[in-house]
């Protein structure tokens, strides 16, 4: 288990290139729970002048109170008696002059969620006061829907204040792999398919034990700091969890389309959309089309949990709640290990997903895709597709997370699959790829097909 700061290169060259910038700096940052947000604003403001303050939900004169005696306590001064937030920035503007510093309101939705006029606070504050100031203020939130809302949206008393905005999203496969160095790839890509990327949940694996020791101590135990995670985060964040709840286990159960979804839910498949517009806005739901499908408003749309660690939860953990509830916790643990390896390989396709998109970054590929994804018609699937349409050239990959050698019977498969996918047919130029845990038989290394091994993706990814 690692503690160090993980990348977050884009976030922090961004925050580095606006504070150079002379005037007043209006920054908003905001992401999801648990993605990071508060290590980036803290690594940023070390060696920087700044106020750091987190926000709560007991209202405005608490806060501003709370926020005075930090501001008091970086000008080593008495902390002034506030009423409100405006009286505050009076306070730090008449100790700092016209000095560059940065200040961070971190958890800024809480503000706005327990008091509507926040927004229009912040926007005299800037129009009055921190106009003509070098101040790098930074409002920072979780809430996604307080700070599109309350922040971003066009009715925003406070849009057009800011001058940036930077959404943190989760980390790649690649740097999520820094948080468990001392996992082999094959370890990684099992633990990756349990916490995904997101650095909270990451820091909680420890790999000097196995995987299945950490599900244990980690998740199943009550009590564990995974426990209760994803009930507590869709509590935080919508008004309905449980209907969320309902949505996420059905989709994780095998129920893709929306009509399906509405049934496993017993709900109007009318009502399912807008569910699901707010699980994408969370980043843990995705909707996907065959990626050769050209129509956006297709009805070949699906959707997968895109979060692993919800992913895994809904699959394996709420179901068997019972059971877990009860302490039987090894029978719930048996369930897990007879299935994982099934689990396991719809993740290794997005593991190889991002290899090929690494790869064709550097042209290290015999074509150059300019789109990837899934592809499937009827009862036939192919893992990833990979399509360049002005060359039209297109790349066929299967993934396979088995104990076994690949032989030829797989790629036999994959070409007879291909015939199936109707795009530029009598024109394109076709390639195939087969990804392997478990390697190659020699006769599968005659054929002209790119093969890739975990050594190949760990050279990669490392």
């Amino acid at each position: 288990m690692i503690r160090k700061f993980i990348n977050r290169r884009e976030e922090l060259e961004f925050l580095e290139k606006t504070f150079k910038e002379e005037g007043l700096k209006v920054v908003i940052l905001y992401g999801r729970r648990r993605v990071g947000k508060t290590e980036i604003i803290n690594q940023f403001c070390k060696d920087k002048p700044h106020i750091y303050f987190l926000a709560d939900k007991r209202g405005t004169l608490i806060n501003s109170r709370e926020f005075a005696a930090k501001s008091a306590g970086y000008f080593n001064d008495i902390t002034p008696e506030v009423r409100n937030f405006d009286e505050v920035f009076k306070y730090i503007l008449k100790r700092i002059g016209n000095k560059k510093i940065i200040i961070a309101i971190d958890e800024f939705s809480y503000l706005v969620e327990k008091d509507d006029s926040i927004p229009s606070v912040f926007q005299r504050i800037v129009d009055e006061y921190l106009k003509e100031t070098n101040i790098y203020l930074i409002l920072c939130g979780s809430s996604m829907s307080m700070m599109e809302k309350g922040v971003l949206s066009y009715k925003s008393p406070l849009y057009g204040r800011r001058t940036g905005q930077w959404k943190i999203t989760p980390l790649k496969f690649r740097d999520s792999w820094s948080f468990l160095p001392k996992y082999s790839l094959e370890e990684f890509i099992m633990a990756f398919s349990v916490v995904g990327n997101i650095p909270a949940y990451l820091i909680q694996f420890d790999d000097s034990v196995d995987v299945y020791t950490n599900i244990k101590d980690k998740i199943l135990e009550k009590g564990s700091a995974l426990y209760e995670e994803t009930e507590f985060l869709l509590k935080e964040e919508l008004r309905e969890p449980y209907v969320y709840m309902s949505i996420l286990r059905a989709i994780t159960g095998g129920m893709t389309r929306v009509t399906e979804i509405a049934n496993g839910c017993y709900m109007n498949a009318k009502d399912i959309p807008k569910y699901l517009h707010v699980l994408q806005r969370l980043h843990l739901v995705h909707r996907i089309t065959p990626v050769t499908e050209r129509k956006i408003k297709t009805k070949k749309a699906i959707y997968q949990v895109s979060d692993n660690f919800f992913r895994f939860w809904f699959r394996f953990v709420y179901p068997n709640r019972s059971d877990v509830e009860g302490g039987d916790i090894d029978r719930v643990l048996s369930k897990i290990m007879a299935e994982f390896d099934s689990y396991v390989g719809r993740i290794f396709e997005r593991v190889c997903t991002e290899f090929l998109t690494e790869m064709n970054k550097h042209r290290d590929l015999p074509l150059f895709f300019t789109k990837i994804g899934k592809w499937w018609h009827k009862d036939k699937e192919i893992d990833i597709v990979a399509i360049n349409e002005e060359t039209k050239e297109i790349l066929f990959a299967e993934c396979k997370w088995s104990n076994k050698r690949v032989g030829i019977k797989t790629y036999k498969e994959l070409k007879e699959k291909s015939e199936s996918v109707n795009w530029f047919n009598d024109e394109r130029k076709e390639y195939f790829a087969i990804f392997s845990r478990s390697g190659f038989k020699p006769e599968l290394k005659k054929k002209n097909i790119l093969l890739f091994d975990l050594k190949n993706i760990e050279k990669c990814m490392r």
